[in-house]
């Protein structure tokens, strides 16, 4: 559907049913706009206009217009709403001869006059079918302006007005009462219809234009009404840029935020980086990165082009698993192949990924993950799951295509709990893991564990964490690293890769598979241990119950694995 604009003499006129419906009749939507006022307004603009020194109020007696008629910008002065913007000039005729006479100036502000005032037009606007031409109106006009040049006396003198243009001065206007008393909100429309381009058409078609954006248009430009939906909100943004509306665009920008959800966070991205709108591009974003899951579920992301997903994917700050991550690139890959009506092979899901491919930070996945996932989609060449197992497998580890830093998700502060009051000398190890099992009440992520180091000095330890999904027995997370301890019989750090989604109320298990001698232990465990948020009062509550099988003899009472560190 196509918007068209009429210029007619009488008044502006539009069709809402039909805009709002896309009916057509075999021809665009029109919007009649009155010949007088700011946007049906001769087409003479920033011109010299002259007028007879010894009649200086002839012309405005013959309308009051004489100063506005065919100009984009009024002269200064508070009866115009005019200041610094404007600069006027008096020069005399003889050295700068007018380009305009006074006829072709009375003519055109009494013509003005015979059609009403613009604001008059604005305030009576009705829905009406547009179709019908105005020539009658138009002959009418005429008459009446050449019956006012016939009557008009001649002088020898004149007076030269020079205006000098203002780009845009809409939009310093924030009310349709100041807009009014320049030129109707629009530095486009000014100059499509007071520019010195200006159109002499009198049927100016928008073919990019949505019927209902622009009725909306319409509508704040006149009344400043703000009619913005669900269904309309992005044409209408798309209508505001184009025609420099930044007050309406800042109603659609302000919308699109109080409407912005996980599961539409993909789609308003993509508009935000096409409109260049950076704030409510950022807005998204940290949407993503607190529900990166639910906004790669969502319908939408399939649809978003190549640039927004790369954008994404180049993020530190996603909450989510890489391997969750691998899938979506391959879901979009497959929209996007059928897209440019390619077979969903492998080597196409390839080619249409690019730069994106290389984005996704296979090294963060177990060995797990990557043995049931990328190893086996063929996406990946042979020699990059060759070196990804050698990366999961040996020490040390060989150097990788992929970027395997951490991708950290985690906001506030960092957390800690103690399951162990008392601790003890002389925990041995020959290569069995210590495991425990727990469960928490609200949802965290799992950063890393605290260990017992040597009782025999300052010493190296090899070891290896993982949190195990009990039910499922899947590995979520896991690290093959070391520690330095000093032989006091405090904990030491150890990190995960990347932080482990814990859900409340399901059961894991924490293990750790230690190299080197002999460490300290706790004893007098605790069955529950609950951590107070200092600030907000909430309470993350865990549960440590035995984990069935060899756990090198750790359990509730007594063990390794004192202290798990987390965020909420």
């Amino acid at each position: 559907m196509r918007c068209c604009v009429c210029l007619c003499q009488r008044s502006l006129q539009c069709s809402p049913s039909k805009m709002a419906a896309g009916e057509s009749n075999s021809r665009s939507s029109c919007l009649n706009l009155s010949n007088s006022g700011p946007l049906g307004n001769a087409p003479p603009s920033n011109v010299a206009h002259s007028s007879p020194a010894s009649n200086g109020g002839a012309a405005g007696a013959a309308g009051g217009m004489n100063r506005n008629a065919g100009n984009s910008n009024p002269l200064s002065g508070p009866e115009n709403g005019g200041g610094a913007d404007s600069s006027v000039r008096i020069a005399p005729s003889t050295q700068n001869p007018p380009r305009q006479s006074i006829g072709q100036s009375a003519a055109a502000a009494h013509g003005a006059s015979a059609s009403g005032a613009i604001t008059g037009a604005a305030s009576n606007m009705t829905a009406t079918s547009s179709s019908s031409s105005s020539s009658s109106s138009t002959s009418t006009a005429s008459d009446a302006s050449a019956a006012a040049v016939s009557s008009l006396p001649s002088s020898p003198a004149s007076v030269l007005v020079y205006r000098e243009p203002v780009y845009n001065w809409q939009a310093t206007k924030s009310t349709v009462k100041e807009r009014f008393a320049l030129a109707v909100g629009s530095a486009v429309f000014d100059a499509m219809f007071n520019g010195g381009m200006a159109t002499t058409s009198t049927e100016i078609e928008l073919p990019d234009v949505e019927p209902a954006a622009f009725l909306a248009l319409l509508k704040f430009l006149y009344s400043d009404e703000v009619q913005i939906g669900p269904e309309t909100v992005m044409t209408t943004l798309y209508s505001a840029k184009k025609y420099a509306v930044p007050a309406l665009e800042a109603h659609c920008v302000e919308f699109l935020k109080k409407n912005l959800r996980a599961d539409n966070a993909f789609m308003l991205l993509t508009q935000a980086r096409l409109f260049d709108e950076p704030q409510l591009a950022s807005l998204c974003l940290e949407n993503i990165d607190k529900n990166t899951a639910d906004a790669l579920a969502a319908e939408g992301f399939t649809d978003i082009d190549l640039d927004t997903l790369v954008a994404v994917l180049e993020r530190d700050t996603l909450g989510v698993r890489e391997v969750r991550l691998f899938g979506a690139a391959v879901r979009w890959a497959e929209a996007e192949a059928q897209r440019q009506q390619l077979q969903t092979t492998p080597e196409n899901k390839r080619r249409v990924l690019g730069k994106a491919l290389s984005l996704i930070r296979f090294p963060l996945m177990t060995i797990e993950e990557f043995a049931a996932g990328p190893a086996q989609s063929g996406i990946l060449a042979d020699r990059e799951v060759v070196s990804l197992f050698l990366h999961f497998t040996v020490n040390p580890k060989p150097h990788v295509e992929f970027i395997d830093r951490p991708r950290c998700c985690l906001r506030g502060k960092e957390c800690s709990i103690t399951r162990f009051s008392q601790v003890e000398s002389r925990w041995g190890y020959s290569g069995t893991s210590d495991r425990i099992r727990f469960s928490v009440n609200r949802r965290i992520f799992v950063v890393g564990f605290g260990l017992y180091g040597s009782i025999h000095g300052p010493t190296d330890y090899q070891v290896n964490i993982q949190i195990i999904h009990t039910d499922s027995n899947t590995v979520l997370g896991q690290n093959d690293t070391g520690f330095s301890c000093d032989g006091t019989a405090s904990t030491f750090r150890v990190m995960f890769k990347e932080p482990v989604e814990i859900l409340p109320s399901v059961n894991y298990i924490a293990c750790a598979t230690l190299k080197g001698p002999d460490s300290h232990y706790g004893t007098k465990g605790m069955r529950k241990v609950t951590h107070e948020a200092p600030a907000t009062g909430i309470k993350t509550c865990f549960t440590f119950c035995y984990a069935a099988g060899n756990n090198n003899g750790t359990s509730v009472e007594d063990g390794q694995i004192p202290e798990v560190i987390f965020y909420t």
